[in-house]
């Protein structure tokens, strides 16, 4: 039946639940209402929903109208905006381009370039489910690893102004020359996550990852992730030492929108029909990281035009001021396209490849679960076998993609937006289609990539210190499917993380220890055991599958369950087919053995 603009449809009560990124979901969480106008021609499928008895607005296949896709594709855009500029702020240090903005606001508009392709990938080839891609803090401490070591400690501040000084008479040569010192670092992570990311993509396409999960449970997850968040506190504590007040204020603002206006509705008003309607949005909810940032921010300009902050470099508070990078914005280009190899060819050694690798290994792991929730949000049914492999297959194309453009960084899926498809109720694909490429288009734009590097170290601070807090408590998470009261379990979580901590401390503090003659080695050893995640990630996996436990102790059975639970399902397996290749696939015998195609189904219904 049609409805009429009166009818609405309110959306809320208890929802799908908070999304876990290995794996699983909380259900119970209570989310906000929101109401929805269903009289526009555009939504039948809204009108199908109602009549399955659904709260989803619009499902996998379904395809809002255009402005709609716009709106809600900027708002996925928003949500992951954090994560993604958190990570070339991160490595700007170790890259030795603190003070260098125009270098700063390029890779930001590379990584966000990057995101938007690798989103237009796994949404069009990949699992083809609505999950974005963006930079990994996975790869961050392997990194961080890598510049470490002594061949890439950043040159003292002299040696860099002699460097300069010899190079006076020619500024093309001195802009080379200068920028050369963070770029050899650059190209040394570009090859190091290439390398590393050709794993993923074997993976994927051998179908090698069903057999991997078989061995990898919440035991060896836990420690994984909850030491990608630990090993971080550094990092938020020199942004946040700036100017402590700041960084508490930016704390107190994300937490005050997030948590404790996050149920409550914000009145909006929108024309439609001739005619103004009142309806509520969970505004603050869905936007608190961005309102957290942008109210902190904002009182650190009005504290630098009244010039409460101190004008020298050298007093604590200055950090806080707005106007430090304010020439990153005038210098930077209207439009920059970024282009493979911007950086030069990357560099490959066997101690970077190795150490970047534990990254890899965790961002599969993490993605997995994703492809689970986000199914069961978006009204899919759990992903089969084909669309998994070739999901993880096209994230380490991502990777790749994402090191020849020279992002510092790798590509993942994003936890926080397949959450925000169970607040929206909008699972459509289209719609992260379009996040895609509102991401490419704003990277082209040099200024606006530019406007962020204008933000406060402790503004930054504090929006890590909420961030690296919450993937150590995902990390944690996983504990809900273990056996907490086991001693063997106990053991096993708290060595692994504790060796995690202790292991690269030790190692940092005693430069040089490790002479085995070979320097190659010796450089492959510092690298492993100075990243903490791989460390508590191989003690988690020995131990769990060598100590003898059952199962239901170590939870592996709940916690792959658990994914597959509570599916309301809209389209069959069929939205996991790539486009226009079904003809194709069942022409021809051969590809029923492909792991990573759809006609691998038959296949396997063949052999069992």
């Amino acid at each position: 039946m049609r409805l009429t603009t009166e009818e609405k449809i309110e959306l809320g009560g208890k929802d799908q639940g908070t999304i876990n990124p290995a794996f699983g979901v909380k259900d119970g969480d209570e989310q906000p209402q929101m109401t929805v106008d269903i009289g526009d021609p555009h939504t039948e499928s809204l009108e199908d929903a109602v009549d399955k008895g659904s709260d989803l607005v619009y499902s996998l296949n379904d395809r809002p109208p255009w402005y709609l896709c716009i709106l809600l594709g900027f708002q996925h855009y928003i949500l992951a905006f954090g994560g993604i500029i958190a990570v070339p702020l991160i490595l700007a240090e170790p890259l030795c381009i603190k003070d260098n903005n125009s270098a700063k606001s390029q890779l930001i508009s590379t990584i966000f370039f990057v995101s938007g392709l690798s989103t237009l990938l796994q949404t069009s080839i990949g699992t083809r489910l609505p999950i974005l891609q963006g930079g990994t803090f996975s790869f961050i401490t392997p990194t961080l690893a890598i510049l470490a070591l002594p061949k890439w400690q950043c040159p003292a501040p002299k040696a860099s102004m002699m460097l300069a000084a010899q190079n006076s008479s020619s500024s093309p040569l001195q802009m080379d020359d200068s920028d050369e010192v963070w770029m050899t670092r650059m190209r040394e992570i570009q090859g190091a996550i290439l390398v590393s990311s050709l794993v993923q993509i074997v993976l994927g396409f051998s179908g090698l990852v069903g057999l991997v999960l078989k061995y990898i449970g919440p035991l060896a997850i836990a420690p994984t992730i909850n030491l990608i968040g630990l090993s971080l506190f550094i990092e938020a504590g020199k942004k946040s030492g700036g100017h402590w007040g700041i960084a508490a204020l930016t704390v107190c603002l994300i937490l005050l929108f997030s948590q404790y206006l996050s149920k409550v509705d914000v009145p909006m008003i929108a024309y439609k029909d001739k005619k103004w309607k009142v309806f509520q949005y969970p505004l603050f909810k869905l936007f608190s990281a961005l309102f957290g940032m942008c109210g902190a921010w904002l009182v650190c300009f009005l504290l630098t035009i009244f010039d409460v902050f101190p004008s020298k470099s050298n007093e604590y508070g200055f950090s806080a001021r707005t106007d430090i990078s304010l020439d990153a914005v005038t210098n930077s280009p209207w439009f920059h396209v970024p282009y493979p190899g911007q950086w030069g060819m990357p560099t490959f050694s066997v101690s970077s490849v190795l150490g970047m690798m534990a990254g890899v290994l965790a961002s599969t792991m993490e993605s997995i679960g994703d492809y689970y929730a986000c199914a069961r949000l978006s009204g899919a049914p759990p992903p089969p076998t084909h669309a998994i492999n070739r999901g993880i297959a096209v994230e380490g194309i991502g990777c790749v993609l994402a090191a020849l453009w020279g992002t510092g960084n790798g590509t993942t899926s994003y936890s926080q937006n397949i959450a925000a498809l169970g607040i929206t109720k909008v699972g459509s694909r289209l719609v992260l289609q379009t996040t895609g490429l509102l991401m490419i288009v704003l990277g082209i734009f040099g200024k606006f990539g530019a406007v962020f590097i204008t933000i406060p170290d402790p503004v930054i601070g504090g929006m890590f210190l909420i961030m690296f807090g919450m993937i150590a408590a995902v990390g944690i998470s996983n504990l809900q499917y273990v056996d907490l009261n086991s001693s063997r379990n106990l053991l096993i979580l708290g060595f692994s993380t504790f060796s995690g901590l202790v292991l690269p401390t030790w190692f940092h503090s005693n430069p040089g220890i490790i002479d085995t003659g070979i320097k190659e080695l010796d450089q492959v050893i510092v690298v492993l055991f100075t990243t903490h995640m791989f460390i508590g990630g191989f003690f988690g996996f020995v131990l769990d599958n060598t100590i003898p436990g059952t199962e239901k102790e170590r939870g592996i059975k709940s916690w792959q369950d658990k994914a597959q639970q509570g599916n309301t399902n809209f389209c069959d397996a069929s939205c996991y087919d790539i486009p226009y290749c079904n003809g194709i696939f069942k022409r021809f015998r051969c590809f029923q053995f492909l792991p990573f195609l759809p006609s691998f189904k038959t296949s396997e219904q063949g052999t069992s």
